[in-house]
């Protein structure tokens, strides 16, 4: 595996691991981001078996105990397997969720009480020169898990938008490229999206932020006109994949035929 660390956007750093064995011959890469500030935050910390790479990787900006904010999109391993290793990293460190991710999962799990966040409250990272302040967006189910969410750094308008926009490879930090048509492969393959109409509503709204760029967390980061890839990738999901069929295009259970219930 390679570990390698990029700086997207001014103080915002992606740490990307690309594992070759899964979904060969492309393979597929996990990402965490650091926000470098007075407060320094990462978003995702990885799976536990990453957690030494990805200390390595911060310690070249930041010292790893400096860190102040824990966060991510929702619970699952590639997201927060490590969060206990940082936490004891970081003594000072607290995670920070969305309230209902604290209240089903992060109170019971966490070594260290979390800051749950409100709908669209924000955590201000300080900064002398530059101040750093990041906004919770619930995003519930979107891409999947109840708890789920997104954090949108507003000084240099980077959306860290999670697990939207997964795409398989291991291409460039930050791309122009167009990501939907990967987006929607990696889509097919894996079917990690859920509730298709909460899904392109939410891709909608996260449109109206107009962010500069997406922190992507399986692949390359996007520059580009981020309002019409959301837009896009919306119009692309309602039309491959409406609720009457299933993520290949086969009819659903609902229209497949039920011996004994004619």
């Amino acid at each position: 595996m390679e570990t390698r660390i990029d700086e997207i956007a001014e103080g915002i750093h992606r740490i990307s691991t690309h594992v070759p064995d899964i979904a060969p011959p492309a393979g597929f890469t996990f990402n965490q981001f650091l926000v470098a500030a007075e407060e320094p935050l990462l978003f995702h910390t990885g799976m536990k078996a990453l957690f030494p790479a990805v200390t390595e990787a911060i310690a070249r900006v930041v010292p790893v105990e400096r860190l102040r904010w824990i966060t991510f999109g929702h619970v699952e391993a590639d997201e927060c397997g490590a969060v206990n290793e940082f936490l004891t990293a970081a003594p000072h460190a607290e995670v920070a969720h969305n309230t209902l991710g604290c209240l089903v999962s992060l109170n019971d799990q966490l070594i260290r009480p979390p800051r749950p966040m409100d709908d669209g409250e924000t955590l201000d990272l300080g900064g002398s020169l530059v101040r750093r302040v990041v906004r919770n967006i619930n995003t519930p189910h979107v891409p999947h898990n109840w708890e789920a969410r997104l954090l949108y750094e507003e000084t240099t308008r980077t959306l860290f938008c999670g697990d939207l926009f997964t795409h398989l490879g291991n291409g460039p930090a930050i791309t122009g490229d167009d990501l939907v048509e990967p987006a929607l492969r990696a889509e097919e393959l894996f079917r990690q999206t859920s509730c298709l109409t909460a899904l392109t509503t939410t891709l909608r709204a996260l449109a109206e932020v107009r962010p500069a760029r997406l922190a992507v967390m399986h692949g390359s980061s996007y520059d580009g006109d981020c309002a019409a890839a959301m837009n896009d990738l919306a119009d692309a999901l309602e039309e491959r994949f409406a609720p009457e069929r299933d993520f290949v295009g086969r009819p659903s259970v609902l229209e497949a035929p039920h011996p004994g219930l004619d």
